[in-house]
């Protein structure tokens, strides 16, 4: 679902002649430092030479994408189409728990958007 998602979106920006705007996404433990993470997906935005409009991370833990400030960030970003969508490293980025990251698809979809990640969802 999530590569369908992301191949749709490319295509019909590649289509309109629209530069890809990202924002570039990681969560951390509380004091972990998120500057790995982010240059592992600075790699897909450069590989697929998207531009990198906001980069951001939440250091809540695990918790529920929905409540975090900077996911909220990127929500209200895509909405008001300042992004297309989101680069991650990984599913955990989003939610360890499937449903939860199943939802949080859904919910990117609706609003137009992708995720992509520098990992298959099968790793961590």
């Amino acid at each position: 679902m999530r590569e369908a998602d992301l191949r749709h979106a490319v295509e019909r920006h590649a289509a309109s002649g629209t530069s890809v705007r990202i924002g570039r996404y990681t969560l951390v433990e509380p004091r972990q430092d998120p500057a790995d993470r982010l240059v592992q997906a600075l790699a897909v935005v450069l590989r697929f030479g998207w531009q990198d409009t906001i980069t951001t991370f939440d250091d809540t833990g695990v918790s529920d994408p929905a409540i975090r400030p900077q996911m909220a960030r990127l929500y209200t970003a895509l909405c008001r189409g300042e992004i297309h969508g989101i680069v991650a490293v990984s599913q955990v980025d989003v939610s360890t728990f499937h449903d939860v990251y199943a939802d949080t698809l859904t919910l990117l979809r609706a609003r137009g958007g992708f995720l992509a990640l520098a990992r298959s969802e099968t790793s961590l």
